[in-house]
This record gives structure tokens, sequence and C-alpha cells, in this order.
């Protein structure tokens, strides 16, 4: 009887342990994103912890229709259909709207342990096609403050034609809006082809200096910028 009670014993010690270690495994995110930028603004932010084989886009590859929708015209539904379905861990738009120039947004991802990578972008306004990525980076198991400089992609589903005219729906030319409300009008278009139709970093925006007419409708010494344009900073307890 007393080797019976020991092995039952161990055995419970044994579940308690793994149980405990799984539990561990979990972990709670603090996240807080800024804007870099000196006169860009981003549309609502998605991040998303997922397994290794999950993308929210990929470097070098055609964007996904989902990927198009939030590049063009700030829409994340579709990406956050996507990762849900694949049981990703979410969180949109920690921000509730746009982030401005200069500023900040913290939010908490309760993650599980299958879900083993890290996520995020959101939409560059003003801009055709150009977002803030951060593709599969592999969430630390020590406990920890991590930084990571984030670079603006162009999805190269769209000429940047940095024409600001209300567009933004997929295969509609032209960028939403200028939430700063200091672009021009009446620009003739840089470009309208884009020779690169894989996600590639972006050019930055060109501009001028004309308020109406010129080439495009940004200013170039508001809109133009450099990567990195944004900063993750992600706490592991």
């Amino acid at each position: 009887m007393k080797t019976i009670t020991r092995n039952i014993t161990t055995l419970l010690s044994v579940s308690a342990i793994a149980f405990t270690s799984s539990a561990a495994m979990a972990q709670d995110l603090s996240i807080t994103i800024t804007n870099l930028t000196q006169g860009l603004h981003f549309t609502p932010v998605i991040t998303a912890a997922h397994t290794s084989d999950n993308h929210m886009f990929m470097i070098g590859t055609a964007a996904t229709a989902e990927l198009q929708a939030m590049a063009e015209g700030g829409d994340i539904s579709g990406l956050a259909s996507i990762l849900t379905n694949a049981d990703a861990n979410i969180s949109e738009n920690p921000a509730g709207g746009l982030l401005a120039p200069g500023m900040s947004t913290s939010y908490t991802l309760s993650n599980d342990a299958a879900n083993t990578h890290l996520s995020m972008t959101t939409m560059v306004l003003p801009s055709n096609d150009g977002f803030v990525g951060l593709d599969s980076w592999k969430i630390p198991t020590e406990a920890g403050t991590y930084t990571i400089m984030l670079n603006a992609y162009d999805a190269g589903t769209e000429a940047n034609n940095e024409l600001v005219n209300g567009g933004g729906a997929p295969g509609v030319l032209g960028i939403p809006a200028a939430p700063g409300g200091d672009s021009g009008s009446n620009g003739t278009g840089v470009t309208d082809t884009e020779s690169n139709t894989m996600i590639h970093i972006h050019r930055g925006s060109l501009g001028d200096d004309m308020s109406d007419g010129g080439n495009s409708d940004l200013n170039n010494s508001i809109h133009r910028w450099l990567n990195p344009v944004a900063k993750l900073t992600v706490t592991i307890q």
C-alpha cells in the first residue's frame, strides 16, 4: 500500500509540474508603439501573436488582398479575420483611431504558449500603399524589455502618385487623406506605374513645395521620411 501511495504522489507531482510549466509559458506582452515621424499618421494598428508558419506579410512576396486593403485604406478587418481563424492572439486599434506624429500608444496582448511569433502592421498616411510592419519576430522566453525599430514598406499594389483624392479602396488610385491638413492639391501625379509589385522597402514620399499644382500633393518639408519610422517596445513579465 505504501508503494502505491508513493507512486500516486509522484504522478500527481509530475502533473502539477507540467501544469505549472505550461502556465508559465503563457505570456502577457506589454507593448508600446511610438510614431517616430515628423508629419505622418498611422491608421488603426493590428498586432498578433501567432505560430511560426503564419505571416501578416512577407518582404519580397506579393501582398494578399487583406494586406492590400490595410496598406491602401487602413482596413484591418480582413487581416483580423485571417488571424482569428489561425488561432492567433490579436490586438486591434489600441490607439482608438489615428496615431499622430511623435505619439505613442500602449496596450497588453494576452498570449498563450502555442503562439511564438509577433507581427504588427499599420498604414502610413498620407501614402498610396505604405505601411509600417513587423514580420514574425520570435517572442523571447526570457523576461525583459525589448526594443524593435520598424521600417515602412510599400505593398507594391498601387503606383505612388502622391495625390490626395479620397482614394483608398483597393484598385482606386490615390491617397485617402492627409490627416494633418497640410497637403497641397491639384497635383498632376508623380507616377502612374509601379515597377516593383512585391512588398519592398518604401522609398519615402517625394513631395514638392507647391500648395497648388506641381507633381505631388504632399509637402516635401513635412511628409518626407526615412526609415525607421516607428519603435516597438515589448515587455515580457
